[in-house]
């Protein structure tokens, strides 16, 4: 009788255990067979196996449908890293990528040149992560990677996509306010077996729609389910303890590693941009207390000296943005998650980007004077949010030694290599995106693209039909061709902060600068070139153009 019992559960335990056996068995198969995608955060860089890479499959364990799957930069760092080296990673959604003037206007570039150029004998390695149409779940997911690679510091932009990034809130591909349900499947998104019945069940779909092809929405269409999310409703509450739950979580990570981390709070249009969706156009409505807040601005500009009606004007704006029913601007209740966050944690640092771009602000109200549309900075916002983490992290002495010049902020935007073609890009990406939803403003008949080279260029990126780095590479030797030496010289130090392992941009930037009698720039760039490559030669030259450099001071 106890021998049958024991035959029974081992049938029993053999029965349950069987699928699972052959899920394990199909996975191995799957993999073998290179089915489907790795979504590590990194990968080894193909042309330089001793680097790594953000790996372009990252972000769709986070996607339901990988068509709507976003991709970063991919900006190498090396797998053993160097004494040397000071290795930054950061994290966020599109603005801290840069949209809509990434790769080269992002603030991350304009702080990796600022610290090259502060400090020109340490190798900095500033890897921005971030990804479109992400929230605080990407950003969670990927920070609890990074301990194992060594950071010096981690830099976090994030909160605006709470609702409608990939698994948030009020997005199309939202899961409920679980965490534990959400983790759990970002994490089966990455076996692929998973993959697997995706897509199977994609196919079977698309049999039944009659293989019709996604329509042409912008992304900002496409992932908003919830269009209407009332101030202080369930889902509004959820939106903010969703960021709480996860931002908690990651800094307490971060914290325990000890590693510094510095977190920004969040800034929006709130002065020219209306409200997306406003329950009524009354008193008390969203688009009541914009109304108001425009007509206390007018009748400020009365007494420009006095601005009485300021304060007033900055309670309305603020009310009627957290009014907004359409939650693409973070609610203020972001920020305030923040703030506590930098207190709570000794390795958390407050980077207060909100009350910097008030300085350049109207009555101190954000407004189209650094702003692009309702979140992302034109170039003199990413440039500010740029000072504001250099601030923070220098007043952290976190990297040691003094610096061998210092720049202001005024020398930082004169001397930052953006192109023309980079602010034309921004500009005609930002045209575009309103030409959509929520925004729907046709663009103006009496536009017209000018005849330059920059602004042709310019288009064809915008649109997609070419990546940056070629219309760099058709800029520079065209500015060579016609004798431009300083328009060749700044796409070649823009080409540094691209690929920083490179050494052919380092001297052509350096004999560009010594072309314009720049040697101070020119001594800087050969003295980089030979920290890769190790040619004497090359410092020689470096100390030859610091020399004639001082001369020329004196």
């Amino acid at each position: 009788m106890l021998y049958m019992s024991r035959r029974v559960v081992i049938f029993k335990a053999l029965a349950i255990s069987a699928p699972f056996l052959l899920l394990l068995l199909l996975e191995l198969v799957l993999r073998l067979f290179n089915y489907g995608n790795d979504t590590r955060l990194f990968v080894k860089y193909p042309p330089d196996m001793r680097f790594l890479v953000m790996n372009v499959h990252a972000s769709e364990k986070f996607f339901p449908d990988t068509v709507n799957s976003t991709v970063g930069n991919q900006e190498p760092f090396a797998i053993d890293k160097s004494p040397n080296t000071f290795r930054i990673f950061v994290l966020g959604e599109s603005t801290t990528l840069g949209y809509p003037f990434n790769p080269n206007g992002s603030f991350h570039r304009w702080l990796q040149y600022r610290l090259m150029q502060e400090y020109p004998d340490k190798n900095f390695e500033v890897i921005n992560l971030a990804l479109t149409a992400v929230n605080s779940y990407t950003v969670l997911d990927f920070g609890r990677q990074l301990p194992a690679w060594h950071p010096d510091a981690v830099l976090i932009y994030t909160g605006h996509n709470e609702y409608y990034g990939a698994l948030g809130i009020g997005s199309t591909t939202s899961m409920g306010n679980n965490r534990w349900l959400v983790q759990a499947l970002i994490k089966l998104r990455t076996f692929r077996v998973v993959q697997l019945f995706n897509n199977c069940i994609r196919r079977v779909a698309g049999l039944f729609s009659g293989g019709r092809s996604e329509d042409h929405r912008s992304l900002m269409e496409i992932m908003a389910a919830k269009q209407h999310i009332a101030y202080g409703s369930a889902a509004y509450r959820a939106g903010i303890d969703q960021f709480d739950r996860n931002m908690t979580e990651l800094c307490g990570i971060l914290n325990e590693e000890k590693i510094p981390v510095f977190l920004s709070t969040v800034v929006s249009n709130e002065k020219d941009l209306p409200p997306f969706v406003s329950e009524g156009k009354g008193p008390g409505s969203a688009r009541g207390y914009y109304d108001a807040g425009r007509l206390d601005l007018k009748n400020s500009d009365a007494d420009p000296k006095e601005n009485p009606h300021c304060d007033s004007a900055r309670e309305d704006f603020l009310k009627a943005k957290e009014l907004d029913e359409l939650r693409f601007r973070a609610p203020e209740a972001i920020n305030t998650v923040i703030r506590r966050l930098a207190g709570q944690y000794p390795f958390v640092h407050l980077v207060d980007t909100q009350k910097w771009f008030e300085q350049y602000a109207e009555c101190g109200i954000i407004g189209k004077e650094t702003m692009m549309e309702h979140v992302h900075p034109n170039l003199l916002g990413y440039a500010i949010m740029a000072e504001a983490y250099y601030r923070v992290i220098r007043d952290q002495r976190l990297i040691g030694g003094k610096p061998a010049r210092e720049l202001s902020f005024d020398q930082l935007r004169k001397e930052m290599p953006i192109t023309r073609m980079d602010s034309l890009k921004g500009v005609y990406e930002i045209m575009m995106l309103r030409t959509g939803w929520p925004f729907d403003e046709p663009i103006n008949p009496k536009f017209k693209v000018d005849s330059s080279i920059e602004a042709s260029l310019a288009v064809k990126v915008a649109l997609g039909r070419l990546v940056w780095t070629s219309a760099m590479g058709e800029l520079f030797r065209y500015y060579k061709k016609e004798g431009n030496k300083l328009g060749a010289m700044r796409v070649a130090e823009a080409m540094v902060l691209q690929y920083p392992q490179k050494e052919d941009f380092y001297g052509f930037a350096g004999g560009l600068s010594a072309d314009l009698q720049d040697y101070g720039k020119a001594a800087f760039y050969y003295g980089k070139l030979f920290m890769l490559n190790h040619d004497p030669q090359l410092q020689l030259t470096a100390v030859a153009y610091k020399k004639l450099e001082a001369g020329k001071m004196k």
